[in-house]
């Protein structure tokens, strides 16, 4: 199938933006790959202190000619995600030992837990706490003593900084290993639904309680579509996962042999044999292309636009919002998954999921198919999926035709001939909307501003009944540079409500809303932020605010207004507690949403 002619045209213009940084990343890289893992030729103390714990490996790692695994894990008991990767480093070096290799936990990362920190003092560390899991994982790597690496992270913030890590040691093959989604409990909707009524009154705390731990209830991936989804179905587009591996769910008999197919696997694309496969091979400008079609064809998190930039920039590669809108236009919206439809990742991996996705998009000439990836050249073996056979791992075609047509639709019969994002611009700056889960009557508004600097006003006016009549609701100092761009999805049942009173309602912020936000139109990551200037600042109680995603503007009707001197609140209180102190240098450093809002690149 011939590309289309959107896809090569992004594709082209990225590669001409990035053609200095992209020459120059690879030109490290290869210096890198010529020096080496320096295990052989570390001084007999800095080999003793690598290998003195390593018990039955010591002599082979000593030895210096099997190959080393390094493993950076993001494990902990705080995400039910990540739960299950206790247990993972056993297996990992089981498993190298049977193809005569060795495996060394390298370090972990930390890795928190947005379910957790959601609407806390804490979500304020939220979005850096990925250039933090980049450096810990930089720190990880750092040892030089590793042929191949296997990073186990999943969820918001963890993959994205991972992959900026994976990027920066690019000379190193790697491969990313999930454990996959919890199984189904409570319905997202009906999870939904008692939110907004605890939020309007009608239900108790004990209602409420009920239904979050009936939803949340085991190990594995929140199982509706947000960031730490969104993230998987990237690292399987972009060739980082072994094919299929994305949804299975924890504790399995699969997905363990899918962990030890992993790390054999990783060994045996290192430089030691002849299938040498570096991540900075991997992530071309052609991976992230893909990504960016398997975003938009499945109505992903709105997080990934920030963190694509950042994760991008890591291999040299420069991308703008521009190039997501371009690509949305082109691609059709193939999924409808929780907050995009009433199905969770269990059922869209059911109806054929991944590989089926990524068969339509190969045959509708949407996706770049002569890729390298982690399982060989080509992302075709990315169509099909692992089974176990007699305790065998193999994979086999997978479906190609949906099994659920309310979930997954071909490419030539989406839910919607568009993808899932809107690039939004005007005189109030840049910003982004998910415009798949917002019902086509509300991809406009036009209504007076209510202007708040801190989501716990938003929720005091909502108690007080002071939320009435359509409106446009503006939180703004909430950028990056402001206060780390927390999220304010605790944002989304208040607003739900007013929407469902009738009333036309949209949002807009420099801030975030989570992954798992959609039914209300929200203009999100306005740039630049309110700190750094941005008109946003400048906009008062009762200024008509056009929120556009069929045009994709966003503007204050009266220019005029715009020439008035900004309202600048007192943000000496984003500055200390719970850790925040700690992350000033973030906040200071950091570039803007638009080029992915990162302190280190």
């Amino acid at each position: 199938m011939t590309l289309n002619d959107t896809v090569a045209s992004v594709t082209a213009q990225i590669k001409d933006r990035s053609r200095a940084s992209r020459s120059a990343y690879m030109d490290r890289m290869a210096r890198a790959r010529d020096e080496g893992p320096r295990r052989a030729h570390l001084s007999c103390g800095n080999q003793a202190h690598a290998y003195a714990a390593m018990g039955e490996d010591k002599d082979r790692l000593a030895l210096g000619h099997a190959g080393n695994l390094g493993i950076v894990t993001a494990y902990n008991d705080m995400l039910s995600a990540h739960q299950p990767y206790e247990d993972y480093p056993k297996l990992l070096k089981q498993a190298a030992r049977e193809v005569g290799g060795t495996a060394q936990v390298a370090g972990g990362v930390p890795a928190m837990c947005d379910g957790v920190t959601q609407g806390q003092t804490g979500m304020e560390l939220s979005l850096f706490s990925r250039d933090v899991i980049a450096m810990a994982a930089g720190v990880a790597m750092s040892h030089n003593t590793f042929d191949a690496a296997v990073y186990l992270g999943i969820c918001d913030k963890i993959v994205p900084g991972l992959v900026i890590a994976a990027g920066c040691f690019g000379h190193v093959p790697s491969i990313f290993v999930p454990a996959g989604p919890m199984p189904s409990g409570l319905p997202n909707d009906k999870k939904a639904k008692i939110r907004q009524q605890f939020a309007s009154g009608e239900v108790g705390r004990d209602a409420l309680m009920k239904a979050e731990m009936d939803s949340y209830h085991g190990p594995g991936t929140c199982n509706f579509y947000g960031t730490a989804n969104t993230n998987q179905m990237l690292m399987e587009f972009m060739g980082l996962h072994l094919p299929g591996a994305s949804f299975v769910n924890p504790n399995t008999p699969l997905r363990e042999a899918l962990t030890v197919a992993a790390a054999k696997r990783a060994l045996a694309i290192s430089d030691l044999g002849n299938d040498y496969t570096p991540v900075c091979d991997v992530l071309d400008e052609r991976a992230w292309v893909n990504g960016i079609v398997g975003l938009m064809a499945t109505g992903g998190s709105t997080n990934l636009l920030i963190h694509l930039l950042a994760m991008a920039r890591a291999t040299g590669v420069i991308l703008d919002w521009e190039d997501f809108a371009r690509i949305s236009d082109a691609t059709p919206l193939m999924a409808r998954v929780y907050p995009n439809g009433l199905a969770d990742v269990n059922h869209f991996h059911a109806a054929g999921g991944l590989g089926y996705m990524i068969g339509e998009l190969l045959d509708a000439g949407l996706l770049h198919p002569d890729t390298k990836t982690v399982i060989g050249e080509g992302l075709e073996r990315y169509t099909q999926e692992p089974k176990l056979l007699d305790g065998e791992l193999v994979w086999t075609d997978g479906t190609d035709e949906s099994l659920n047509p309310k979930v997954l639709r071909p490419a030539s019969d989406p839910f919607q001939a568009t993808g899932g994002m809107k690039r939004l611009a005007g005189n109030i700056g840049t910003g982004v909307m998910k415009v798949s889960a917002v019902a086509p009557e509300r991809h406009v508004i036009e209504a007076p501003a209510r202007v708040f600097h801190d989501q716990e006003a938003v929720k005091t006016a909502f108690r007080a009944g002071e939320l009435t009549g359509d409106m446009v609701v503006v939180v703004r100092y909430q950028g990056p540079r402001a206060n780390g761009m927390p999220e304010l999805h605790s944002l989304t049942p208040i607003l739900a409500v007013l929407q469902d009173r009738g009333q036309r309602v949209a949002l807009v912020t420099d801030g975030r809303m989570s992954g798992a936000s959609g039914k209300v139109p929200s203009a999100i990551h306005v740039s630049p932020e309110a700190l750094d200037g941005g008109p946003i600042g400048r906009i008062a109680d009762g200024d008509i605010v056009r929120v556009d995603a069929v045009k994709g503007t966003l503007d204050l009707l009266d220019p005029a207004a715009l020439e008035r001197a900004a309202e600048v609140p007192d943000l000496t209180g984003n500055r200390h507690g719970m850790g925040r102190e700690m992350f000033q240098a973030f906040r200071d450093q950091c570039s803007p949403a638009e080029m992915g809002a990162c302190a280190l690149l």
